[in-house]
């Protein structure tokens, strides 16, 4: 890690007034410092992982749990709803799973930030003059590679078990693309809500009990059309169901620029309300 862009300021001169590196300016800090600093603390972040490797099971696991479990257990009672099998099923199932990565993975980050926080690490960091935002971004730069090794085993697992791709190897990246667009935008709530809340564990609940909602009142699992009317109205206006309809289309067929649009809306949105909200919780936490 580079010294000259970490370590703390040098001291003042006598007589000059003391630097206060927690209220630095980020806008004379440049582009290239910005992106040094961010591949700096992302360094930081990886070698956390290199350290403690059982950090990394979640994202190894998950995919490879949620496939079998679903497609086993309900694969023929929701294949045959979709007018075929368990094999169609699968062709639904895994598109959606690719949206709901985000979700799940994007809380790894609250945490994250929470038990930094915990243990004095965010402490230094605010007396060094760097980005405040660099501290968040590399935090969320590491979570979308985790994100994008769960995305390759989920579709590693969905071909091994017989999925097929619609479209084209271009559709297939679009929608990694997209989901991660999203998952980023995610990370910033969860980035949030691990500066607000107490504990690390006060994160994870209050992040199930966003998720559970969000990913169960969607078309990620199951076609809404067997819903009661009440439930397709939420689900109709849940940004999952747009995005998971979006990785669909671009992945098996069928239209997308409606729901494709609609999902970057959402990320445009929260990224342009929850990232500035971030940075400023990251700065005046105490």
């Amino acid at each position: 890690m580079s010294t000259t862009t970490l370590s703390p300021a040098p001291a003042g001169s006598a007589g000059a007034e003391p630097a206060d590196p927690a209220a630095a300016d980020e806008g004379r800090i440049g582009l290239r410092a910005n992106l040094r600093h961010i591949g700096a603390l992302a360094r930081r972040n990886l070698l956390q992982i290199k350290k403690d490797p059982e950090s990394m099971f979640d994202v190894l696991l998950m995919p490879i749990v949620f496939t079998l479990l679903f497609v086993y257990v309900f694969g023929g009672s929701v294949g045959g709803s979709l007018g075929g099998d368990r094999q169609d099923y699968l062709n639904y199932l895994v598109p959606g799973l690719m949206a709901m990565m985000g979700m799940n993975i994007a809380m790894a980050v609250g945490t994250g930030v929470n038990d930094d926080f915990r243990k004095g690490v965010m402490d230094r960091f605010r007396t060094m003059p760097i980005a405040r935002s660099s501290v968040l971004i590399a935090k969320i730069v590491v979570e979308l590679g985790r994100m994008t090794v769960a995305i390759v085993i989920l579709l590693a697992m969905g071909f091994a078990l017989g999925m097929t791709l619609g479209t084209s190897v271009f559709g297939l990246l679009g929608a990694v693309a997209l989901s991660a667009v999203f998952g980023a935008a995610i990370m910033w709530i969860f980035i949030v809500l691990g500066l607000v809340m107490k504990t690390a564990q006060s994160v994870q609940g209050m992040g199930m009990l966003v998720l559970m909602p969000l990913q169960f009142g969607s078309s990620i699992f199951a076609p809404p059309t067997t819903m009661p009317g009440w439930l397709r109205t939420f689900t109709d206006y849940n940004p999952l169901s747009n995005l998971a309809d979006a990785v669909r289309g671009l992945m098996m067929g069928g239209p997308v620029a409606d729901s494709v649009g609609v999902t970057l809306a959402w990320a445009a949105a929260i990224t342009v309300v929850m990232a500035p909200l971030a940075v400023s919780k990251f700065r005046k936490k105490a």
